[in-house]
């Protein structure tokens, strides 16, 4: 009997023995999980047991160290969640490997070629709808579209010291300076993409009183006689130099450009001020822009994938989702970083970064394995020596049944 147990003892030692290794071998692997033998014993209807056999191996799903990656793509996960891939054939896989890339067509794979899944954005601009598909998030490598400017804003103080402007000897003109107190720029955008320059004109006409005009310098809107047409509104202030006047628009508009549809947008100027200090426009501006090349992307903390553009914008592409399950521990191991669904894991529970049970997604961060090398040591010396003595007991049992074999 002794033989048997000696031997499972070798079995089971040789066994830990390669789960350690296998530890060892993997401690520079992205995103690896360290496993852990679980021995158990073996009984045969007697006191004295048969031996020992290997129950299992375990899987620990603890945090590795987050680090910095090397690309754009790379991302790396801190407490709950898999990322989830999809191969050719459609079959689903679960990882915390976040090394990406992006492919020929743009979508996003990791090393073996699976695709990452998330939701992709779509629309203009693009957004995330509620119930948006998970699959395969590509990043489009067109070029953004321009967009034209719908609304605008201008705030600023205009100086009281001014002298009003008498209307009737110098009515509105551009090109009469005497005509307006101050003028200042603005750009805007046309469905083409197509840059405008506004200017926008300040007469006082009396004590606290105000008349703004538009011109769009670019595209002038003409009327009778080719006479240009300025937008025009009235702004008054009270004694301490707050607007009063609400709404305080200013309506712009342009000639047809190039092709492009005309320019109609207010340009809000809620929050004006009238002071005792120079005149001075805090930063107008309009949310139109012109078409524009991808000069890059990055990952945020929460999944999102952001791309930035040659005209200054930036916008989403695509978020990333995150798989949890009730037991980890159930997923089976299918290799290259992967695992895959199980009865004994249960079904996943998808959502993006720091919802729910999940944990929080870091853009540009890779989690090392989670392999505690000095631990990994001991349990090396730990299963050795197991080893050696059941061979004792092997050798032992031997020396034994060669003595009953010398009695005669």
């Amino acid at each position: 009997m002794s033989f048997s147990q000696g031997l499972s003892g070798l079995n089971a030692a040789s066994q830990a023995l390669d789960v350690v290794g296998n530890n060892i071998a993997n401690s520079q692997t992205v995103g690896f999980k360290s496993g852990s033998i679980a021995f158990a014993d073996v009984f045969a209807g007697s006191q004295i047991g048969m031996g020992v056999t290997v129950a299992g191996v375990n899987q620990s799903f603890s945090d590795g160290v987050l680090g910095q990656g090397a690309s754009a793509l790379d991302m790396g996960i801190s407490g709950n969640g898999f990322f989830r891939l999809t191969d050719d054939a459609g079959r689903t896989f679960y990882s915390r490997n976040g090394q990406f890339q992006s492919d020929e067509n743009g979508f996003i794979i990791n090393n073996q070629g699976m695709y990452l899944n998330g939701y992709q954005a779509t629309g203009t601009p693009p957004t995330i709808e509620a119930g948006a598909p998970v699959g395969p998030i590509q990043i489009p490598t067109g070029q953004m579209p321009a967009s034209a400017s719908t609304s605008g804003t201008m705030k600023g103080n205009l100086n009281s010291e001014d002298e009003a402007i008498d209307t009737d000897e110098y009515p509105f003109d551009p090109a009469n300076s005497k005509s307006y107190n101050s003028v200042t720029q603005v750009d805007a955008y046309d469905s083409l993409g197509n840059k405008h320059t506004i200017n926008v004109y300040f007469v006082k006409t009396d004590d606290n009183k105000w008349t703004a005009y538009s011109s769009d310098t670019t595209s002038p809107v003409l009327g009778e006689d080719d006479k240009p047409v300025y937008g025009a509104t009235a702004l008054e202030f009270d004694e301490k130099g707050q607007l009063i006047t609400n709404p305080a628009q200013l309506n712009v508009q342009s000639a047809a450009y190039n092709g492009a549809e005309a320019l109609n947008f207010a340009l809000d100027m809620d929050g004006m001020t009238q002071q005792a200090t120079d005149t001075a426009m805090n930063s107008p501006s309009t949310n139109g822009y012109a078409p524009g090349l991808m000069n890059g992307y990055s990952v945020s903390d929460n999944g999102q994938i952001i791309a930035s553009y040659s005209n200054g914008q930036k916008q989403l592409l695509g978020q990333v989702v995150l798989a949890n399950f009730t037991n980890p521990g159930g997923l089976s191991s299918t290799g290259n970083n992967c695992w895959s669904e199980t009865p004994q894991s249960g079904q996943p529970t998808i959502g993006t970064s720091g919802t729910g049970n999940l944990g929080t997604l870091y853009g540009g961060k890779l989690e090392a394995s989670n392999v505690d090398l000095g631990e990994e040591m001991v349990n090396m010396i730990v299963y050795q020596r197991n080893y050696q003595s059941n061979a004792q007991t092997i050798k032992t049992q031997s020396e034994i049944l060669q003595t009953l074999v010398n009695l005669r």
